[in-house]
């Protein structure tokens, strides 16, 4: 996924195939905010940013690392996806392959909830980034700042719902309990993204 064309990437995801999906997409919009945060640091450099430049090379640091991390995520997700697929396709004709067929799927959807749930841990540290960057960096670019909260935003919430819908499938609560505190954050995290973008609105509109 990381060397494919954009193109060919949205013929995989516009074709009848389970993957990729809606979980590799809010990876890759995570990725995009990551993106757009490091050239916004990049941007943030020199002597009239010499107060913040400890501060702005960190940033850079973390969002290249998510960037990475967010593909990963994105591939990590479609290989997952797959795999409840091929769980579910699995015979049933017998007790003993039902019951088979059975945890298997249930350790299909269990995997599968892993990584949009870490795609809404990397949006969350996104929006925190954009909110270390909205006071300090370039002004010239500061629509790209709420940009990328935006799509960090946008990440958590689409990956919210893969997560959701994975754990709908789970037989035993104890195994939707390690994604519930994941979950819980995802309003706050989407609160915090409007309010960065509220404020580049606000400063543009001076």
């Amino acid at each position: 996924m990381r060397d494919d064309r954009i193109g060919d990437f949205l013929d995989q995801l516009a074709a009848r195939v389970p993957a990729p999906g809606g979980g590799a997409s809010a990876a890759l919009s995570a990725a995009q905010a990551a993106a757009l945060l490091s050239m916004v640091a990049r941007y943030s450099t020199g002597d009239r940013y010499v107060e913040h430049a400890e501060t702005v090379s960190a940033v850079l640091a973390e969002s290249e690392a998510a960037r990475d991390r967010a593909v990963r995520l994105a591939q990590d997700d479609a290989a997952a996806f797959a795999g409840v697929s091929d769980a579910y396709r699995l015979p049933r004709a017998t007790p003993e392959e039902q019951a088979a067929r059975t945890a298997a799927i249930q350790r299909a959807l269990h995997g599968a909830a892993q990584p949009p749930a870490a795609t809404i841990t990397t949006a969350a540290r996104l929006v925190g980034l954009a909110e270390t960057l909205l006071p300090i960096g370039n002004r010239n670019v500061i629509t790209d700042v709420a940009v990328a909260a935006e799509l960090a935003r946008a990440a958590a919430s689409c990956a919210r719902l893969n997560v959701e819908t994975n754990l709908a499938g789970l037989a035993e609560e104890n195994a939707r309990v390690e994604f519930l505190d994941v979950l819980a954050g995802v309003d706050e995290l989407v609160t915090r993204a409007q309010m960065v973008t509220a404020a580049v609105r606000e400063a543009i509109g001076r």
